[in-house]
Formats: C-alpha cells, structure tokens, sequence
C-alpha cells in the first residue's frame, strides 16, 4: 500500500482543493491530510474563515481523504511520515523547493496548482463591492 501525505489550511473549500486532492490520491492508495490548527495558522500570521473542526469535517467528507490529522507545527512532518509509513509527501508547487529536506525519508511531489482560483483570492474577490 503506498501513503500519500500533505499539508495545507484548505480553508474556503473550493474545486481547486478538490482536484488537488483526487490528483493525490492518484498517486497512492492511501491519502492523509494535514490541515492546518487555529494555533498554527496564527503562529503563520494566517487566519481561516472555518475553524479547524469545520475544516476536518469537509475533508473528511472527501471521498478522496482517507485520514485527516492535525497540523501543529512545522516540525512535525519528519514524524509524521515516519509514524504513517508514507511512501510519497505531496503539495502545491508555490512550495517548490522548500520540502526537499524530506527526500531522506520518502519521495517529494510538487504538483501544479489549479489555475484561475486560489482561496486568497476568493477572499479578495468577497471583500470587492459588488457593482
């Protein structure tokens, strides 16, 4: 069985999110999700229109997400692919190159992300007067 992990908010759960993740599981058998706590995101200098909890619940009602785990702090990916037995780490291409520290312990995919929508930008687009 090959694992699959990534990591990410996935807050304003959109399409881009959606063939993010069904690519993901193409490359496995199995897909685990870090998502991103309140806690964490605040130590980014982000904040998530859902909380947490209501981010889990939307990718745990993914059919492509077989487990969804807690992202805490940045350190924690060495274990948990080592706890998780994960054959390949996979994220957005906007993070090329950062994660190449984690060849040591499994295969690295940068994927290409979805053109034309990104949640910073919905976010954006919400905060336009409408004409």
């Amino acid at each position: 069985m090959k694992t699959i992990i990534t990591y990410g908010t996935f807050d304003l759960f959109h399409y881009g999110h959606v063939r993010l993740l069904k690519r993901l599981k193409a490359l496995g058998d199995r897909l685990i999700v870090a998502v991103s706590t309140d806690e964490f995101n605040a130590i980014k200098g982000k904040a998530a229109f859902f909380s947490h909890a209501q981010r889990v619940e939307m990718l745990q009602a993914c059919k492509h997400v077989d487990l969804v785990i807690a992202e805490t702090h940045w350190q924690q990916k060495i274990a948990d692919i080592k706890r998780y037995n994960v054959d390949t780490f996979a994220i957005g291409n906007d993070w090329q190159g950062s994660f190449d520290f984690l060849k040591q312990y499994c295969e690295v995919v940068y994927l290409t992300r979805t053109q034309d929508v990104s949640t910073t930008d919905i976010k954006v687009d919400l905060r336009q007067p409408s004409e």
